[in-house]
């Protein structure tokens, strides 16, 4: 472990200026080792905003029953996909853990109780993004699980307990996507740069309309926002990320989106910074 990163855990309790809350809408695997220009945004994000003390993130391809966070020193890369190249699968983002962040997490938490695992790693929610956002891979780094037997209004409540960490240097990073549904993928304009069915692109309008007038409640009840937000959002696991960033919105706290374009069809890679 470098000088650097001892450093940034050892001065984990002091304050800092209130760092920004992020989704990204992370799209396909391959993103980790190709050039676009959702990958450009990325960096262009990790040179915008202070560099964190450490990193938390809530991804969507981790479920669990109950909730957990990484406490490994060193979390694996997990490539929990198939079917892709040989080389993404090659792939490795050896950022330290933060056992300390995992502790603190659990202790601010008093909705639910929260378990230290120091079996799961990094998936691919978290590293094909963040490995972009800082390449040097410096920066120590935990998962929170989404868990999976609770319903969208428990997620919400749950991240607004993290909001302290946002002024101990923490960047919290929710990894998802607003429309996900892999069953009405178009794989044949797969490579077509913004194509996205009628009803994506009216569902990701629609949201994005809620998310801009702070209609939170609306957000977490999107099951009542009708045919084309069911369509976009047929299991919450992409969709709940988006919510934890939500939550620790400020009042009063500007949101700015990027990467708002549509992929395959029906997925969107609208992504927002709050702060």
């Amino acid at each position: 472990m470098s000088d650097n990163t001892l450093r940034n855990l050892a001065s984990f309790g002091e304050n800092t200026e209130k760092m920004p809350v992020l989704f990204v809408g992370h799209g396909s695997p391959m993103y980790a080792i190709e050039e676009n220009e959702f990958v450009s945004e990325w960096r262009k994000l990790g040179a915008s905003i202070p560099k964190p003390k450490a990193i938390l993130c809530i991804s969507a391809h981790w479920e669990t029953k109950g909730t957990f966070v990484t406490a490994a020193l060193k979390p694996p890369t997990i490539h929990d996909f198939g079917g892709f190249p040989r080389e993404l699968y090659a792939v490795q983002y050896p950022a330290p853990g933060s056992p300390e962040l995992a502790q603190k997490t659990k202790e601010i938490i008093t909705t639910t109780p929260v378990g230290l695992d120091e079996s799961w790693g990094l998936d691919h929610g978290a590293w094909s993004v963040v490995r972009n956002i800082y390449p040097e891979a410096d920066i120590p780094i935990i998962e929170m699980s989404l868990d999976y037997t609770k319903g969208p209004k428990f997620h919400y409540e749950l991240a607004k307990e993290l909001s302290i960490l946002r002024s101990k240097g923490v960047v919290i990073i929710g990894s998802g996507n607003i429309v996900h549904n892999l069953r009405l993928v178009a794989w044949d304009r797969m490579n077509e740069p913004d194509f996205g069915f009628d009803w994506a692109i009216q569902a990701n309008d629609q949201i994005k309309l809620h998310i801009l007038n702070h209609q939170h409640k609306s957000l977490i009840d999107y099951a009542a926002l009708g045919r084309e937000v069911s369509m976009a959002i047929p299991s919450p696991d992409h969709y709940l990320p988006l919510l934890y960033a939500l939550a620790l919105q400020g009042e009063n706290e500007k949101l700015k989106f990027f990467n708002d374009k549509a992929v395959m069809g029906s997925l969107t890679m609208t992504s927002l910074k709050i702060g």
